[in-house]
């Protein structure tokens, strides 16, 4: 499994540009899905091709939440490929250029080894891909709290890793059991985090790549 942070709010590189907003490509089992599009088309591309990543590759794209930070570059992506499948919460309306929009806002398999925590609070969901090592949790904003999210998820397996947005969270404890943590986006608590697991913590940031 490979996950490549598009869109984030900090980069190492000056050839990536930063903003307010998340995105990732997951390349697994043969599988390339775009987790959430950031707040601009024009940002997400450039960064996708100075990443060396074809938008016409990919065929699915998995959206969290429907914030503006999560959906702005959506019309943008779907303008150049629209052979793609879109699960998406059923309040996202106004998609076009689409193959196929399937919204699942419960609990489900998307696919073999990809799953969705559902809408959780009504707000968002997280996406959960099975390996050998455990689940790698990947979240937007983590609006129902990580905590919330990891319950959820264990119903498909044992969580493993979890990248991606967790806003406020503070509850550093439940860290504990996971091997790997890549805090981005609205994440308050980088430093306290990097401090309390070193071992388990990656830096994100545009152009990370996390390989599992």
């Amino acid at each position: 499994m490979k996950i490549t942070i598009i869109y984030d709010n900090e980069t190492s590189n000056e050839t990536l540009k930063p903003d307010w907003g998340f995105s990732c490509l997951i390349e697994a089992y043969g599988r390339k899905i775009l987790f959430d599009t950031g707040g601009s088309g024009a940002i997400l591309l450039k960064n996708m091709d100075t990443l060396g990543i074809d938008p016409h590759s990919i065929r699915e794209v998995f959206i969290s939440h429907i914030h503006f930070d999560h959906t702005g570059g959506l019309s943008a992506f779907l303008d150049i490929n629209d052979k793609v499948t879109l699960y998406a919460p059923s309040s996202l309306r106004g998609v076009f250029h689409v193959k196929e929009i399937i919204y699942e806002d419960k609990s489900a398999e998307l696919n073999e080894h990809f799953y969705t925590t559902g809408l959780l609070d009504d707000m968002e969901q997280s996406m959960a891909i099975e390996t050998e090592k455990g689940l790698v949790v990947i979240v937007g904003c983590s609006h129902p709290g990580v905590g919330n999210i990891l319950k959820a998820v264990t119903q498909f397996g044992e969580p493993y890793a979890l990248i991606g947005g967790l806003h406020g969270f503070e509850e550093f404890e439940l860290i504990k059991e996971l091997q790997l943590v890549c805090p981005t986006h609205c994440t308050q608590h980088i430093p306290e985090i990097k401090s309390s697991y070193p071992d388990k913590y990656i830096q994100g940031g545009v152009g990370t790549i996390i390989e599992i």
